[in-house]
């Protein structure tokens, strides 16, 4: 194995549980998204999602009610798309301003994230969710404002996560060897496409979100850990 220069983590099963995304954050998105959308279209940020999805179904640019359609049955699909995500996103401000929710973060890893930083280690985050989800779910944990820990953030606009090319222009952007890189998910498909772009891979089978523990065939060959302290950075 050679050596750990940056680590790249997933979010959801990974640092923090699943059940929170789909059991809090999602719901709160769906009833908030058709109030916002109709109070918000005007906003610069939103209406180019909005033409983005429009443009991709064969809408008409202004057909509000035809996007919101598209969006919630997308939510209830769970899809990684990149304007839901960004819109998503911008919805939750509201949530965590009003401290309706925080983010949970396993103890684990923000512990062991903490060291890594302390120890000079790059951390970055590579999630479905946009970066600006990504510092808004960060900034508000149970364990404190993590953002200072991670050196940069990527999301889908880099491209899907089941993509061997997206590992490949991360690796770039951050300028490091993909060999000296070590991505930590709990998806297998992810972790396969980056050991196929040269990384380092470790899955993270947490029992609390996957009570069937993903050993032999079931996770493709990958390290396995069921907590950040288990994960030694050579």
């Amino acid at each position: 194995m050679s050596a750990v220069k940056a680590i790249v983590t997933d979010i959801e099963g990974t640092t923090s549980s699943i059940a929170f995304v789909r059991d809090v954050l999602f719901p709160y998105a769906r009833a908030a998204l058709p109030r916002f959308l109709q109070e918000q279209h005007g906003r610069a940020d939103v209406t180019h999602w909005i033409k983005a999805v429009a443009e991709e179904n064969g809408l008409p640019a202004d057909d509000l009610d035809g996007v919101t359609e598209i969006l919630l049955q997308w939510i209830d699909q769970d899809r990684k798309h990149t304007a839901l995500k960004a819109l998503q996103g911008m919805i939750w401000v509201d949530g965590y301003a009003q401290a309706t929710y925080k983010a949970p973060v396993y103890a684990d890893a923000a512990a062991v994230l903490r060291s890594w930083h302390a120890a000079g280690l790059p951390i970055y985050v590579y999630s479905s969710g946009s970066v600006p989800a990504q510092k808004l779910f960060f900034a508000h944990t149970d364990h404190g404002d993590l953002r200072p820990l991670f050196t940069d953030h990527f999301d889908t606009e880099i491209g899907g996560k089941r993509d061997i090319g997206s590992y490949v222009r991360i690796a770039g952007a951050i300028g490091i060897a993909p060999e000296n890189l070590l991505f930590l998910s709990d998806i297998v498909e992810e972790l396969d496409a980056a050991r196929d772009a040269g990384w380092q891979t470790v899955l993270v089978d947490r029992r609390e979100d996957y009570p069937q523990a993903r050993s032999g065939d079931a996770g493709h060959g990958h390290s396995r850990v069921e907590r950040f302290s288990d994960i030694n950075v050579v």
